[in-house]
């Protein structure tokens, strides 16, 4: 869901000098080529496949990817990215034997989710034995992440490596011949790059499926959705194929593929994490842009992330950023008060999230009271005015673009669906038009600032609120092609606002009892819209059984730190309740 990228982003002049050889040829030829290349590295290494079939029926396969690891490459597989930094400094593990049991369970996670695009393992391992070598020769590392292997989203560029990015049309046509800035920094950084990861056709969509690679599934429950558009890497990490990704989001696209795999995701403001380096459709569109970041397994990793990138001043390459060094300072709680306020969104007024969702908002609200904070309501704004400004806004060509690239690439279905959303009759919106709609998403954005501010009016402090915690969808991972309604996401990003993603438990079929949400919240017994309607729908406790449940943190624009530190203070508090009770 990142067609957002500026005009120095874009794939301009990425290319392949075989690309002749598949102009014109019919989408399923391309997509065979694709996949017996693929095939062809993967069998490479043999020893990293699975022993055994695992039948189509079996729903649940989390625990394969690392059922044949020996113990010390699931001690590995096991670290977030902060200890493996830390282990691989002090020689506990060389990178190419950290790098090595990542592949394995890589390897075995693609043939159960299909979560992997491009695959360069052989570069990924000669890169991690000249970071053996250096640090055996000289007692030093090579930078902050030496060792760590990082997966990409696979729209963000890697220098040698295809950018087909879901489309048929570009496929061995966009192999790239520079890094993203962002790619750029992670090499310096000593990262180690080994794998893409699946996006879906046109990006612009919280299921993974394009006709390039086929459809990624999620690895606790197949029958359902890892998310999108980051969702190859979500159902790599998830099932301990890497311990750090980095996805992007317009809409969702970090957000809704972390919270479907109970993993954590970041979403800065606009202009804060490089960004550069991305080919998606409507490079240069500035009307709402998206922007890069994490996804991860610890909240600790996410500042991780962000404090690497901005060590390196990705603003001296990249003017779009902001000069604002990371303050690592404010994540670890410097002048945060010992009592905070959240306010919870627990209705946006267009679609009521199912009831474990709910059920999480009611459990974190008590948590957080014990641990001595403030919790009030957060009464929803415009939400479902928002959708009808941001889809303009997504569409101000009236999706002609996507039209032109998919010419001889069939839509899959949530392409159809995101397509029947395109406003304005499907044409282009004219230059006095695109001026107005420009005027409405900052009049909307000071109007939420506003109600922000209004806050205060119902707080003991008289402060606003700190922050805000709301669904991250109305939906745990929805069954396949079923995606209706982003707004717990995209609301976010139309008044460009951090937020992050974090894990509070599974959902299980047999242990489900209706939770008793009385008087915190009233859940509406008559759907308002269709939408609410067939999500509502939707909800079976069977169907869910297994998937993970998450919430979103957000903070004011520009506020990434602070996020981050509110972020501890949460976990603290679920933490202190656990020993409680």
């Amino acid at each position: 869901m990142t067609h957002d990228e500026h005009p120095s982003e874009g794939g301009a002049g990425e290319s392949n000098s075989a690309s002749g050889h598949f102009a014109g040829l019919p989408w399923e030829v391309v997509q065979a080529r694709k996949l017996v290349q693929r095939e062809t590295i993967l069998n490479q290494y043999p020893q990293w496949h699975l022993r055994q079939v695992v039948p189509e029926s079996v729903q649940d396969v989390s625990h394969f990817p690392t059922s044949q690891l020996t113990a010390r490459e699931n001690e590995i597989v096991q670290q977030d990215a902060t200890s493996l930094i830390r282990l691989l400094a002090n020689r506990r593990y060389t990178a190419v034997e950290v790098l090595k049991a990542f592949c394995h369970v890589a390897t075995i996670t693609q043939e159960l989710t299909n979560c992997l695009t491009e695959i360069f393992y052989d570069e990924g391992l000669a890169q991690a034995a000249e970071l053996d070598r250096h640090l055996e020769e000289t007692g030093e590392v090579i930078g902050p992440l030496h060792g760590l292997p990082v997966s990409v989203k696979d729209h963000i560029l890697v220098k040698g490596h295809d950018t087909s990015t879901g489309y048929i049309a570009w496929a061995f046509n966009t192999v790239a011949k520079r890094d993203a800035v962002a790619v750029t920094i992670l090499r310096k950084a000593g990262a180690v790059l080994y794998v893409k990861t699946a996006n879906p056709q046109t990006l612009l969509s919280l299921e993974t499926n394009n006709n390039v690679w086929g459809r990624t599934v999620n690895p606790f429950n197949r029958n359902l959705s890892p998310g999108g558009s980051s969702g190859g890497e979500s159902a790599l990490i998830a099932s301990r194929g890497s311990p750090l990704g980095i996805g992007t989001d317009i809409g969702g696209s970090i957000r809704i593929p972390a919270g479907y795999m109970g993993l954590y995701g970041f979403k800065a403001s606009v202009a804060r994490i490089p960004h550069a380096g991305l080919l998606g459709s409507h490079d240069g569109m500035e009307a709402i842009i998206g922007v890069l970041g994490p996804i991860a397994r610890s909240a600790r990793d996410l500042s991780l992330f962000c404090r690497v990138m901005l060590q390196f001043e990705p603003w001296l390459i990249e003017p779009p950023l902001l000069e604002i060094p990371w303050r690592q300072s404010i994540v670890d709680g410097e002048g945060m008060t010992q009592k905070l306020t959240f306010a919870i969104l627990w209705d946006d007024l267009v679609v009521t999230p199912h009831p474990p969702i709910l059920e999480a908002l009611r459990k974190t609200k008590k948590s957080l009271i014990a641990a001595g904070h403030e919790v009030i309501d957060w009464v929803p704004i415009d939400h479902e005015e928002s959708w009808n400004l941001i889809v303009k806004l997504y569409f101000l060509d009236g999706g002609e673009e996507y039209r032109e690239i998919m010419e001889n690439d069939p839509p899959v279905p949530q392409t159809s669906w995101i397509m029947s959303q395109v406003p304005n009759g499907g044409k282009p919106y004219t230059v006095r038009e695109t001026f107005k709609l420009n005027l409405e998403r900052e009049a909307f954005r000071i109007k939420v600032a506003n109600h922000w501010n209004d806050t205060r009016s119902r707080t003991t402090t008289g402060r606003p609120v700190d922050a805000i915690l709301s669904p991250v969808a109305a939906t745990l991972a929805p069954p396949h092609d079923t995606t209706r309604w982003w707004g717990y996401t995209s609301y976010w990003n139309l008044v460009d606002y951090p937020a992050a993603v974090f894990p509070v438990g599974h959902h299980s079929a047999r242990r489900y009892a209706v939770p008793d949400l009385i008087p915190d919240f009233t859940p509406v017994v008559t759907p308002r819209n269709e939408v609410e309607e067939f999500i509502s729908r939707q909800w079976d406790p069977q169907k869910y059984d297994n998937v993970p449940v998450a919430l979103q943190l957000i903070g004011r624009r520009l506020n990434e730190e602070k996020v981050l530190g509110m972020l501890n203070v949460v976990e603290e508090a679920f933490r202190l309740d656990a020993i409680r009770n």
